[in-house]
């Protein structure tokens, strides 16, 4: 159902708001690359930091924006279960695709609370459900066997894997229901989470490559995997610069320096050191430069 590179949009603010222009040029900046899909509201999106109010309206400027050119799987999950109905039933109504859901943060949920969880959202809605499984971010790992547990139930329909575990991952492609989709959630192992049998990847750093993001997965998936491993292995040092401070800091940091917002963040999160910001910089250069590209 979802294939191809998906980008984890930013949310950019000014003056502590949300800049809907900002964000519009994005998108548009996407599409125009040859993106196959976009999240809003996910850990790059700062989803933590928004209120419900501007949540559903990032949800809903997305949806209006993208038009139906490419798919729009709406970040929705939360660590509270009615929460994550509530927010989920706004991206129904508005249009989105699916939902995005991460596991619960910081209450670290059992295994059968995990189950139970993702069971509640899934009899909620009609949209197709991604979960998202990150335990770097949230503290819980969801293991293999209750991905394939929550793979039986209709709407659930993949999983944005961002352990880094290949092993993982390919337990929960031999464990899931046959057509489950796996995604990648980690920009590092994209290529060889595609080798297995993955369908894709959400990425942090499509944001500011989007055409060699999608060239290489759509390389790949065209029986040409020497092109592909040479836009992996480009693609390396990139990926290392977006990750050398919390996510989204370097991304937001680099597309502020391509001109296509400003760089500013909500607290707790700052702008990046000088150190890190010259390592960012000596990327984009090495990269190519500085345009919209």
């Amino acid at each position: 159902m979802f294939k191809g590179a998906i980008t984890a949009l930013v949310t950019p603010f000014k003056g502590n708001g949300v800049d809907e222009g900002a964000l519009k040029r994005l998108i548009e900046f996407q599409i125009e690359n040859g993106i196959n899909g976009l999240v809003p509201c996910g850990t790059t999106g700062e989803s933590a930091t928004l209120s419900y109010e501007e949540h559903d309206r990032v949800i809903d400027l997305t949806i209006e924006t993208a038009k139906k050119r490419v798919p729009v799987i709406a970040g929705t999950g939360s660590n509270s279960t009615t929460e994550t109905v509530m927010l989920t039933k706004h991206a129904e109504k508005a249009g989105a695709d699916a939902a995005l859901l991460i596991t619960p943060y910081y209450n670290k949920p059992t295994q059968q609370g995990l189950y139970e969880h993702y069971k509640k959202v899934a009899e909620s809605t009609g949209l197709p459900i991604i979960l998202y499984n990150v335990p770097g971010r949230t503290g819980v790992n969801m293991l293999p066997e209750t991905v394939a547990r929550l793979s039986e139930i209709k709407n659930i329909v993949g999983v944005k894997e961002a352990t880094g575990d290949l092993k993982q991952v390919s337990d929960v492609m031999e464990f899931s229901k046959e057509g489950f989709c796996v995604l990648s959630g980690d920009d590092f192992t994209t290529l060889p989470l595609l080798s297995i049998g993955g369908q894709g990847v959400i990425s942090v750093t499509s944001n500011i490559t989007p055409k060699a993001v999608s060239d290489m997965v759509r390389c790949f998936f065209a029986g040409d995997t020497e092109e592909a491993k040479k836009l992996h292995f480009r693609l390396q040092q990139l990926h290392r610069s977006m990750f050398i401070e919390t996510n989204p800091i370097p991304v937001k940091t680099a597309l502020s320096i391509m001109g296509m917002m400003e760089e500013e963040f909500r607290l707790p999160l700052v702008r990046m050191s000088e150190p890190n910001r010259n390592k960012l910089m000596q990327a984009l250069k090495s990269w190519g430069g500085l345009t919209r590209s």
